[in-house]
């Protein structure tokens, strides 16, 4: 049975979002963050203006959709969230094997399959080359994320909306994006489930990198009857993961979708930690209260007095 720990972290995250459009256009966002025993909703506010109509739906992933239309002109969405979660850094596989298929409920088979970005079928030589003389299973995954973290060169702002894992091994650099991809395809090559992730990843325990806030993407594999978070990029347990969405790959992890010309004036990205007892949603973003950032790990002041 999986125990969980205690959420007695707080991540404050969210988004602002601005888009002038046209004419009236359909469109949907993926931006709240999902309900799990390792992430706790504690506040959250979604506004949509200027009153725009909108629906709230699931999709066939479990993710938490937001339909609207968008009127001609500016238009503002506009996310923020407390966020509880815990204070122990993320538990990795270490020895679990991969389910065999015959047990794999059929509603996550869709999972070892090729997708748009990531094309696990032209990777099955170069996988099993690399790859294959490990034990199936979690060490057949911490391989991968080994090689790729050691082998592609993170490049900031060097994110393309059309590139697949493929084209990522072959240029041999990316954003998150692009390592999430590429692990999810070698992955799928030896039928391992595996599911394209996108949220908040603060910077608790570790230094501030200094670049902008921003969505972050990884993935989820199956093993033993079980999710596990991964995460190439960092190739490390991190504290405060938070879940938006999930799926085959970025077209279903994307944060909008828009059906029509829309531009985007204004993007702003949050998620740091903070005190719960001095920061509220829909206050300013006042980065003064952040407690991440730091190596060492900063406790709110009512568990530190």
């Amino acid at each position: 049975m999986t125990v969980h720990p205690e959420l007695n972290f707080t991540v404050r995250l969210g988004c602002e979002l601005m888009y002038e459009v046209p004419v009236s256009t359909p469109a949907f966002f993926v931006l709240r963050p999902r309900r799990s025993p390792t992430q706790r909703i504690v506040q959250e506010m979604l506004t949509l203006g200027p009153d725009l109509p909108a629906t709230e739906e699931i999709d066939s992933h479990g993710n938490i959709v937001d339909r609207v239309i968008l009127r001609q002109g500016s238009n503002t969405i506009r996310h923020d969230a407390l966020v509880a979660v815990s204070s122990m850094p993320e538990i990795l596989p270490t020895w679990e094997p991969s389910e065999e298929l015959d047990r794999v409920p059929v509603s996550l088979l869709r999972y070892t399959l090729p997708s748009r970005y990531c094309d696990s079928d032209k990777l099955m030589r170069f996988a099993a080359e690399r790859f294959g003389s490990l034990p199936p299973g979690a060490a057949t995954v911490r391989g991968i994320c080994d090689w790729l973290h050691q082998n592609i060169e993170y490049r900031y702002g060097s994110g393309c909306p059309d590139i697949s894992a493929s084209e990522v091994i072959a240029r041999g650099y990316g954003v998150c994006r692009d390592f999430g991809h590429t692990a999810i395809a070698l992955c799928r090559t030896f039928n391992i489930p595996t599911r394209y992730v996108t949220g908040h990843l603060p910077d608790i325990g570790v230094l501030d990198p200094g670049s902008a806030m921003d969505f972050h993407a990884y993935f989820e594999v199956y093993l033993s009857g079980q999710w596990y978070s991964m995460d190439s990029r960092f190739n490390t347990p991190r504290i405060g993961r938070v879940k938006i969405a999930c799926g085959m790959d970025a077209v279903d992890g994307a944060f909008s979708t828009i059906y029509g010309d829309a531009f985007l004036t204004k993007f702003q990205v949050w998620a740091y930690q903070v005190d719960p007892a001095e920061v509220n949603t829909g206050s300013p973003i006042d980065l003064s209260k952040r407690l991440d950032g730091t190596p060492l790990l900063r406790w709110p002041a009512f568990q530190s007095a």
